[in-house]
């Protein structure tokens, strides 16, 4: 029994219900010139769903015949294991699961694919398409290999780089790729999926539940998804009254963010000199989280200093009060 992630995933480009503009240039390039491909966008928009998509569109229902193989690669001082989900007319690769050894597998499992070629001959595309997850955590390393990699070997592939966003991506990839964004969902298309997987599975789901779900979701159209599902189970009737039900990670996120109001109320951070110094160091680290590796080191570093901040507006604050008394 497969979750309702899974079980409504669409798998054709005519089965997407959003975006309804990006799935039509996507219908076109798969009839055309098919080139390299950097799509991009948040968590939950729904990127892998259309590339799934947009292989079927090329190649058939061929595509949904997968099997996965753990490939090795030896260099001089380990070998490298890599989990490789294929079909005859694609595979799938995420690099960054050796971390900065990357450059070695680019190298090799492109070059090998590259040098085999398509031998179906009744699709109408001559060329294998690699997909690779995650490329905004390969190496700058990796990238100088990917690159040349393109100019040698890609007359029998082409790539589809994905990613949450491309300004990790070197300039030489991003030129040799047309660059297609995917936006997050809206809250009104994140509700009127859910009420049509509703409808499917024969359960009521009020409106203002699906809203709750929707705002809790963060556009995130997975999360959504699997939020309507666990509510369901715990739930089974789903009521106007129903409790969200946060995940533990999110849990402890709200349990630190109510420690630090206990201290600072949002009436102590009603200054404008504050708002404004708060809001450049929100800018600063969320680039610092954008171009470093471990996001949550740039959440912590945020968080001591907007509580630094408030805590110096507060202490002037008092100084004025035992100024004026």
């Amino acid at each position: 029994m497969s979750l309702w992630v899974d079980k409504y995933r669409p798998k054709s480009l005519e089965e997407l219900t959003y975006h309804s503009e990006l799935t039509n240039r996507l219908k076109i390039l798969a009839s055309s010139d098919f080139p390299h491909l950097l799509i991009y966008g948040p968590s939950g928009a729904g990127k892998k769903t259309r590339i799934s998509c947009l292989l079927e569109e090329l190649y058939g229902q061929g595509v949904r015949k997968l099997k996965t193989d753990v490939q090795t690669f030896t260099t001089p001082s380990r070998k490298l294991d890599i989990t490789v989900v294929s079909s005859k007319y694609h595979l799938e690769i995420t690099p960054n699961e050796v971390g900065y050894s990357d450059r070695v597998v680019i190298q090799e499992f492109l070059k090998d694919v590259a040098q085999t070629k398509q031998v179906d001959l009744s699709i109408k595309h001559d060329f294998k398409v690699v997909i690779i997850h995650e490329a905004d955590s390969l190496s700058r390393e990796s990238q100088a290999a990917l690159r040349r990699t393109m100019e040698l070997y890609m007359s029998n592939v082409r790539l589809i780089l994905c990613c949450k966003s491309p300004s990790k991506i070197i300039d030489p990839i991003r030129s040799r790729c047309l660059l297609i964004r995917v936006p997050a969902p809206t809250n009104d298309e994140i509700i009127e999926i859910l009420s049509d997987i509703a409808k499917k599975e024969n359960i009521k789901l009020p409106l203002k539940v699906a809203k709750l779900i929707a705002d809790q979701s963060n556009r995130d159209l997975r999360k959504a998804i699997l939020s309507f599902e666990s509510l369901y189970m715990e739930y089974d009737d789903l009521k106007e009254n129903i409790r969200y039900k946060f995940t533990d990670w999110e849990e402890i996120i709200n349990d630190i963010a109510n420690k630090i109001c206990l201290q600072h109320s949002p009436e102590e951070r009603a200054g404008n000199n504050v708002k404004c110094e708060i809001l450049e160091k929100a800018a600063e680290f969320e680039h610092r989280s954008v171009i470093g590796s471990k996001a949550i080191i740039h959440i912590e570093a945020f968080v001591i200093n907007a509580m630094y901040i408030i805590g110096r507006h507060k202490e002037g604050l008092n100084q004025n009060s035992m100024d004026i008394d």
